[in-house]
């Protein structure tokens, strides 16, 4: 009597087969080439900003092509700045404003996503893409013509609601507004990666837990807050680091709008390096700023940096 056929076995892990790992310096020489493109594309520019910080760079050194060290005096001078510290504040708020308002919407619509239907959820998706895919500038100049003092949509639409004063209205007149203008563009340009990321997460989760919950009688609130958000927490923690990075860095959209304008009210610390460097042609100062903005970021990060370890320890244990 023959014994069947053993049906095809999936392959066993590496450890198991007798097959080793690789160890040594063989996973360090593979990455090699990435991290030496890094260090190249990436590297080299830190360094010489870093330098630039610490000399003085301004037009005469330019025209002169001569290096004159100013060791901490372009920090220092920046420091002393009454401008930075504004700037610095102006930033945050902006920053915080931002990213609480991404993160909410973007999960509504992420969770509105994973409710609606075939074809809605088509036509939704191709939206969203559709708004993700815009470049920066010409967003940004959209935005400017929606919000033109003359021609702009938003001034008659303002008074088709019935609504006066606004004929000939400079919605970019202040910072505020100007800022509130940039946060409609950067909110609008970072919901879709939000939404279909987390719309992507919740596919991977059985539709059965769902139901029992339901059967238990959870409202949609107490779903979120005991399924979602425990499950999908390693996104929402990724999601906001990123999106933390994207709006502190965010230049294109404020400058393109009215220049930090008006009277330099609405810039942020990029802005700021960028006028001081290229407007006001003190590069050591700009430099001094973009390096104390790297430096701010990265101590502000440090909490989602634990956060984000602690997660990993978490799932290893």
């Amino acid at each position: 009597m023959t014994t069947p056929a053993r049906a095809a076995e999936p392959a066993a892990p590496a450890a198991a087969t007798g097959r080793r790992v690789p160890t040594g310096w063989l996973p360090y020489l593979l990455i090699a080439p990435a991290l030496l493109s890094l260090g190249v594309v990436l590297g080299w520019a830190l360094l010489r900003n870093v330098l630039i910080s610490f000399q003085e760079f301004g037009r005469r050194q330019l025209i002169s092509r001569t290096t004159e060290w100013a060791g901490f005096d372009n920090y220092v001078e920046v420091l002393n700045n009454p401008r930075f510290w504004d700037t610095l504040v102006r930033t945050f708020v902006f920053m915080a404003v931002n990213v609480v308002l991404i993160m909410v919407l973007g999960t509504l619509i992420g969770l509105l996503l994973n409710r609606l239907g075939r074809r809605m959820r088509l036509t939704l998706s191709i939206a969203l893409v559709m708004a993700w895919a815009m470049p920066i500038i010409p967003s940004t100049v959209l935005f400017s013509w929606i919000f033109h003092t003359q021609y702009g949509l938003m001034n008659w639409f303002m008074g088709a609601l019935g609504f006066t004063g606004f004929e000939q209205h400079n919605w970019f007149g202040t910072g505020t507004s100007t800022l509130a203008i940039a946060t409609l563009l950067i909110v609008w340009m970072s919901i879709p990666f939000v939404a279909l990321n987390l719309y992507a997460g919740l596919t991977t989760v059985s539709g059965e837990i769902y139901e029992a919950a339901r059967m238990d009688g959870a409202s949609a609130w107490r779903i979120f807050r005991s399924i979602v958000l425990p499950i999908m927490k390693p996104f929402f923690l990724i999601t906001t680091f990123l999106e933390i990075i994207w709006v502190f860095k965010a230049f294109a959209q404020v400058y393109a709008l009215n220049g930090g304008g008006p009277s330099r009210a609405s810039e942020t610390l990029p802005v700021m390096a960028y006028i001081e460097g290229m407007g006001q042609q003190q590069f050591g100062a700009a430099a001094a700023i973009s390096v104390l903005t790297l430096l701010i970021l990265l101590g502000a990060m440090s909490y989602y940096f634990h956060l984000i370890l602690k997660q990993e320890k978490e799932q290893q244990s």
